[in-house]
């Protein structure tokens, strides 16, 4: 049975944050809030926890998970970036965007895109994910909360909550999220490729 936090949106509470943060330390899967849909997120090389994942969401081993960031200081860290690459991230962050980026050793081999090395950096702008992951150190291991056979993510956590109090550590109430997921930019290569069209602007990254 998950755990139920209710967490401000604007004024979020430290002391449940902390609570949520150990869940993720101790191997917990948890449902929480962003600028786009809800997530579920893990601990980064955490292998258990990303499998509970890849079953809740019936993903292939050629999807690429997303390090959510709180900021783009961990940006090197986790990926190669070249300098017009990390003008076009900069001037898009925070914001409801996912760059597909080529990956550094520090990332896990089976967090990656089997063929293409590449993996998904994001820094979102909400103040409950912003906190989760300023308190957990280092990003979380993503993916957006889109059951399978469903056409539109999830967004409401009681909805959440009712479908998935079973498989998953905690579910956090943000508030209603919207349905938009987030645009998609694959910078892996010379130039910006729009891999989905989502809530952020892509007129940028278009020749």
């Amino acid at each position: 049975m998950s755990q139920y936090f209710q967490i401000h949106p604007v004024n979020p509470q430290a002391r449940l944050i902390q609570q949520a943060v150990a869940i993720v330390r101790r191997g917990g899967v948890i449902a929480y809030p962003t600028d786009s849909a809800y997530a579920l997120g893990c601990q980064l090389g955490d292998k258990a926890a990303l499998e509970r994942i890849r079953r809740i969401r019936k993903l292939d081993d050629d999807h690429n998970f997303t390090l959510v960031c709180r900021d783009l200081s961990e940006l090197g860290t986790y990926a190669r970036v070249d300098n017009s690459a990390y003008r076009l991230i900069r001037n898009h962050t925070p914001g409801p965007y996912t760059f597909i980026l080529k990956a550094t050793d520090e990332v896990p081999r089976r967090l990656l895109h089997p063929k293409r090395r590449t993996i998904g950096l994001r820094v979102p702008e909400n103040l409950i994910a912003l906190a989760l992951l300023e308190n957990l150190g280092e990003p979380l291991m993503s993916v957006t909360l889109l059951l399978p056979g469903e056409e539109l993510p999830m967004t409401d956590p009681e909805l959440i909550r009712e479908r998935l109090e079973h498989e998953i550590d905690l579910v956090i109430d943000g508030g209603a999220c919207v349905t938009e997921l987030t645009s998609v930019i694959d910078l892996a290569d010379d130039a910006p490729v729009i891999v989905r069209v989502g809530r952020g602007d892509v007129a940028a990254f278009q020749d």
